[in-house]
């Protein structure tokens, strides 16, 4: 299924793959519209030619990344091999209603401090009711009363 947004002023077509849930597409179209301003060159979903694919990139070089944004489930052996393996600067992990001090709490235990430091690695958690604020799918920008947001 294809979704229309307007995201930071600009029409992004998001494809909805099979078994993909819209949640994992709208987080994607919000976390364009929050870092979009800061990264001019973020895109959504293009090969980086590593083991991953990110759900938001912005390249600077080869293997050398400005910002890296995983969306919705993903494991914390994929953000430590992401932070260990790729020169990123900024990852960012998206998810809606978590319990955040847990995954925090796992994180700190299974990924060394030394991956994580200065800020690099940051945790958006969306509100429950995420959907609803944002049917329109017209996101000028993201509220922040539409997320916590938290450096691990």
């Amino acid at each position: 299924m294809l979704h229309d947004f307007i995201l930071a002023g600009k029409r992004m077509r998001l494809w909805q793959r099979t078994g993909e849930s819209y949640e994992h597409v709208l987080m994607k179209a919000l976390g364009y519209a929050m870092f979009a301003p800061q990264y001019p060159n973020l895109e959504i979903e293009i090969k980086v030619g590593l083991r991953y694919k990110p759900d938001l990139i912005a390249v600077k070089t080869q293997n050398d990344f400005a910002f890296w944004g995983e969306c919705g489930q993903n494991s914390i052996r994929k953000t430590h091999w992401i932070l260990k393996h790729t020169r990123t600067e900024k990852m960012v992990l998206f998810k809606i209603g978590i319990n955040a001090e847990q995954l925090i709490k796992q994180i700190r235990e299974e990924i060394p401090a030394k991956y994580r430091m200065n800020g690099k690695l940051t945790l958006i958690n969306f509100v429950n009711e995420i959907v609803k604020l944002t049917e329109s799918k017209q996101i000028a920008k993201v509220s922040k009363d539409w997320f916590s947001k938290f450096e691990i």
